[in-house]
C-alpha cells in the first residue's frame, strides 16, 4: 500500500509538468552568403545541443544566392516564410533574423534579447494543444489534443548538422558548421480545437518536427517527432 500511494503521489506531482511542457520555436533566417550570420548560426547550434525547452530551426533564404555564393540549403519556402513574418512585423527581411514562437523578430546574434524573448514566450499561457509525433517506415503519424484555438499544422524536415567549406562570397574561405537546417516545410492539415490525428509521408530531412501556427502567426503547439531516417 505504501509503494502504491507514493507512486500515485509522484504521478500527481509530475503530470502538470509533462502536460504543459512544449518547446519554444526559434526560427533563424540565415544564409551561408551572409558574413553577419555565422555568430547567429553558432548560437542556434548551441541551442540545438544544449536546450530541450526550445526547438531551433534554421531556414536558409535564397536572396543572398546571387551575391557570390549559392547556399546549398536555401529554398524558396524559407524566403516566403520570412516574407510572411515581414508582413506581420513590418521589419523587412534580413539576415540573421530570429523569430520567437511566431510572435517577435530579433537580430539573431543578439543573444541577450533572444533569451529575454524565449523567457517571455515560456510565460505566455496560451491554450494550444499537446502535440506528439512518431516517424517510422517512411510515414509520420501526428496526434493533436483538444484545446482552445485553431491553426495550420506544419510538418518540417531538417538535418541536425552539416559542415560546408564556402568558396566564394562574403564567407569565402570559411568552414561553416550549421545545425537544424530545414530542408522542407509543408502544411498537412488544420486543427480547429478538437483532437486530431494526421498521417503523412515523411518529409525531406533526417529529422522531423511539427508545429501548429495560428492565423495571427503565433505558434500554439510544437513537438519534435520521434524517429529518423536511419
Amino acid at each position: 500500500m505504501f509503494v502504491r500511494l507514493v507512486a500515485a503521489a509522484v504521478l500527481v506531482l509530475a503530470a502538470p509538468v509533462a502536460a504543459s511542457a512544449r518547446p519554444v520555436v526559434v526560427e533563424l533566417f540565415t544564409s551561408e552568403g551572409c558574413s553577419s550570420c555565422p555568430p547567429a548560426d553558432a548560437y542556434l547550434s548551441e541551442l540545438s545541443r544544449e536546450r530541450q525547452d526550445v526547438l531551433p530551426l534554421a531556414f536558409h533564404v535564397t536572396y543572398w544566392n546571387n551575391l557570390g555564393w549559392a547556399d546549398p540549403y536555401s529554398f524558396e519556402s524559407a524566403t516566403e516564410r520570412q516574407a510572411a513574418y515581414d508582413v506581420r512585423f513590418g521589419d523587412g527581411s534580413y539576415t540573421p533574423e530570429m523569430v520567437i514562437d511566431g510572435r517577435k523578430g530579433l537580430v539573431g546574434s543578439d543573444r541577450s534579447a533572444v533569451e529575454v524573448a524565449i523567457r517571455a514566450a515560456q510565460r505566455i499561457d496560451d491554450t494550444g494543444a499537446q502535440v506528439e509525433g512518431v516517424r517510422r517506415a517512411g510515414l509520420v503519424s501526428i496526434t493533436v489534443g483538444a484545446g482552445s484555438g485553431s491553426g495550420q499544422v506544419l510538418l518540417i524536415g531538417y538535418d541536425p548538422d552539416h559542415t560546408t567549406a564556402v568558396g566564394r562570397g562574403e564567407n569565402s574561405g570559411r568552414t561553416l558548421r550549421e545545425s537544424n537546417i530545414v530542408r522542407s516545410i509543408q502544411p498537412i492539415g488544420n486543427w480547429t480545437g478538437a483532437p486530431l490525428t494526421l498521417e503523412s509521408a515523411a518529409p525531406a530531412g533526417e529529422q522531423a518536427a511539427v508545429i501548429i501556427q495560428s492565423p495571427d502567426g503565433a505558434i500554439v503547439g510544437a513537438a519534435r517527432i520521434a524517429g529518423g531516417t536511419h
